[in-house]
């Protein structure tokens, strides 16, 4: 194994802050990765890592070296960038992430047209709800809904959010039709939740098209980490929701379902649908694939054609 390639298995262990999960990401088993940092601590003669039976720290030299293993890192990923910018059709290898619904909602058909129109790319796709470490786990992409708060990755807006609060027709028969935020906050809510995210607040205006707005607090006994299952909760009663429209997979009149308080302001509280990247230059293959997801989306999104005069709504 060349110096390169153990000097990122290296930087690995490091990021991960294990030798079994660096493995794991390697497809390697734990003695063979053990073996080739101490090939690499015999070869530049000086100790890394600090070990103990269940841990391990840096060493001085250790420190040192791995700051001058991510500048080699990267420069060699600069180098494959300008190599793969003469190329005339994208090539290589795209490592992607996205949670689950969006990723096989509208990654996927993505992924079909772009693999269809380059057949040497290679992709893998991780679809995970709870959000992967882009730079540690060496994605070269990643799709992600929310506010961004990652400095050091760079970002690319894809689309708005569209909010809308929904019900079913069945809701509305056993609860009435809501005309104000608090009687809206009386009814029960489905609430998404999983991990560290639990999307329970609306922040609506205090009157009908107004500018003030006020934060409501959800509330509700059935709380759920997949959009599917969510949207099927609300068309079964179970209570009302809110959601973006990208969770819808047809119109609302197809799936039984009302939007609600259309005629109060629904603030998307800063969030937007973005595609993330670790480095400051895309390289053919990142940019053309984001070019592929927003061409497949459109701008604006299809989805928002699933809810009638959504542009005159929620203002």
């Amino acid at each position: 194994m060349s110096i390169t390639n153990q000097l990122t298995l290296f930087v690995d262990v490091v990021q991960k802050g294990s030798f079994a999960k660096a493995a794991a990401l390697h497809d390697m088993d734990n003695s063979s990765l053990s073996k080739q940092i101490k090939k690499l601590e015999t070869s530049l003669g000086v100790q890394l890592l600090n070990r103990s039976t269940r841990s391990f720290s840096l060493t001085s030299a250790g420190e040192e070296i791995l700051t001058q293993a991510h500048i080699l890192i990267d420069t060699l990923s600069d180098i494959h960038s300008i190599a793969d910018s003469y190329q005339a059709k994208p090539k290589g290898i795209l490592r992607i992430t996205s949670g689950m619904f969006f990723g096989q909602q509208y990654i996927q058909p993505a992924i079909n047209i772009f693999m269809q129109k380059y057949p040497e790319v290679k992709i893998t796709l991780m679809l995970d709800d709870k959000r992967n470490d882009i730079i540690a786990d060496h994605y070269d992409l990643a799709f992600r809904i929310g506010k961004l708060n990652d400095s050091n990755l760079m970002a690319r807006k894809i689309a708005n959010m569209h909010f809308a609060l929904v019900a079913s027709h069945d809701f509305i028969k056993k609860h009435g039709m809501p005309s104000t935020p608090e009687d809206l906050l009386a009814l029960p809510a489905i609430i998404y939740g999983n991990g560290d995210v639990s999307l329970d607040q609306i922040k609506l205006s205090t009157e009908p098209h107004g500018d003030e707005q006020k934060i409501h607090k959800m509330k509700g006994n059935y709380k759920v980490s997949d959009v599917r299952a969510m949207v099927d909760a609300v068309k079964a009663g179970l209570g009302y929701v809110m959601l973006d429209l990208f969770n819808l997979e047809e119109p609302i009149d197809k799936m039984g379902l009302v939007p609600l308080l259309t005629n109060y302001k629904l603030s998307t509280m800063g969030t937007g649908i973005y595609a993330l990247y670790p480095h400051r230059k895309q390289t053919p293959l990142v940019s053309e694939f984001i070019k592929t997801v927003q061409e497949y989306i459109g701008t604006p999104p299809f989805w928002v054609e699933h809810m009638p005069n959504y542009k005159q709504l929620y203002k």
